[in-house]
């Protein structure tokens, strides 16, 4: 953990003791919680069916993806998505993964992810993991505290389970041991020699339609972010950090054409162009939770 009080920026780039998040842990440790059950206790391992080591991590990703708070209590999010008789208990939606996907950035919890999605990309379109350390090692300094490079690296290999089927995993498949968001393909990777000769990998979260992305989760996700009265702007969801625009990687044309699909399902949202200021606005704002009972309801 990387904590700059004079500025109040706190980072995290460890917790998970190198365990990406994998499928079942959520409900599995969701269940343990709502049962009255303490991480700290000594059978927690015995409970949840795995080591010490990932007792923790399984607590570090319940925070980081919103479904506990820092008291190990359930959210309310994670009480609608996960109870039993709750809108997808087993993660069988991939909607339900997008909507991780959003909590996970948006929280920053684990700071690699809120950092890659948010500010890192503007940067760079395609990177390395070097390159990766030397932006978290440059912003940093810029705020005077150290950063540990095994630890990026660390949390950088992480941040790759978490997202890329290793090539011995198939779509047809499901291993117990790949990273919950693999099925998003969010994140590609491909290897290219350097003007030494040396193979290295390269990654890149190419800016695409999404078509794969229900318009209730953009809509949610607008909904959420909450800093509007009546309106917001185009360029607000496209751009502004933990906007659907930069959390989910979708275009303009994406968003737009998602944006239709709301106004056609909900009577009190338009779309406006004033002035070449492109608008959403809302004559009534819906509560974000009820998108999702509405999707899910399906």
């Amino acid at each position: 953990m990387l904590i700059s009080e004079k500025q109040h920026v706190k980072y995290t780039f460890s917790g998970h003791e190198t365990f990406q998040c994998r499928h079942l842990w959520l409900k599995k440790g969701y269940d343990f919680v709502v049962a009255g059950k303490s991480f700290n206790s000594e059978d927690a391992g015995v409970e949840l069916g795995v080591g010490k080591n990932m007792v923790s991590s399984i607590r570090f990703w319940m925070r980081a993806f919103n479904i506990i708070d820092n008291n190990d209590k359930p959210t309310a999010f994670a009480n609608r998505l996960l109870m039993e008789g709750g809108w997808d208990p087993y993660l069988e939606d991939e909607a339900t993964l997008w909507l991780l996907h959003y909590h996970l950035i948006k929280k920053g919890l684990a700071s690699t992810y809120h950092l890659i999605f948010n500010e890192f990309r503007r940067e760079k379109i395609e990177f390395t993991k070097e390159n990766f350390v030397s932006f978290v090692k440059r912003k940093a300094e810029g705020i005077g505290f150290q950063a540990n490079d095994k630890t990026l690296r660390e949390d950088f290999g992480v941040m790759v389970k978490m997202y890329i089927r290793s090539d011995s995993q198939s779509k047809d498949i499901e291993d117990t041991f790949s990273g919950l968001l693999t099925e998003l393909d969010l994140v590609e990777n491909y290897k290219r020699k350097d003007i030494d000769n040396k193979v290295v990998e390269y990654y890149e979260i190419v800016n695409n339609e999404r078509e794969e992305l229900p318009a209730e989760v953009l809509l949610y996700s607008i909904l959420d972010f909450g800093q509007f009265d009546s309106s917001i702007s185009l360029l607000t969801i496209e751009q502004e950090p933990n906007s659907g625009g930069m959390v989910f990687a979708i275009n303009r044309t994406g968003i737009v054409n998602k944006i239709e699909t709301m106004i056609g399902k909900y009577k009190n949202i338009t779309f406006n162009d004033h002035a070449g200021v492109k608008e959403l606005q809302f004559k009534e704002k819906y509560e974000p939770f009820k998108i999702l009972e509405d999707y899910y309801a399906k």
